[in-house]
């Protein structure tokens, strides 16, 4: 079973940070760019950031400079790091591996439930 878990949501008051998770199993990611997206009521889902098997990162405009995308090989896990956080990141976030070769499938984890606020 191929399975990506996310995990470190929660509750956060503006300008604080949160660390979150996503932990892969069934499969070797480390080949896979990996992406974070995030979902809020009533909105369109969005790219938040990307990494490349090579570490290389794209964020969106929103974020830069407040969030960092990393990934531990060993571990099999991509983590976003959230900091100055604003009510306005306040959505569920889901993290994708996106497939190598067309014939390859790309999975979605389940989300995790980001909240910013006083």
């Amino acid at each position: 079973q191929v399975q990506l878990v996310e995990s470190g949501g929660g509750l956060v008051q503006p300008g604080g940070s949160l660390r979150l998770a996503c932990a892969a199993s069934g499969s070797d990611f480390s080949r896979n760019t990996m992406g974070w997206y995030r979902q809020a009521p009533g909105k369109q889902r969005e790219l938040v950031a990307t990494i490349t098997s090579g570490s290389y990162t794209n964020y969106a405009d929103s974020v830069k400079g407040r969030f960092t995308i990393s990934r531990d090989n060993a571990k099999n896990t991509v983590y976003l790091q959230m900091n100055s956080l604003k009510p306005e990141d306040t959505a569920i976030y889901t993290c994708k591996a996106n497939r190598v070769r067309w014939y390859e499938y790309d999975y979605w984890g389940q989300g995790t439930q980001v909240t910013v606020s006083s």
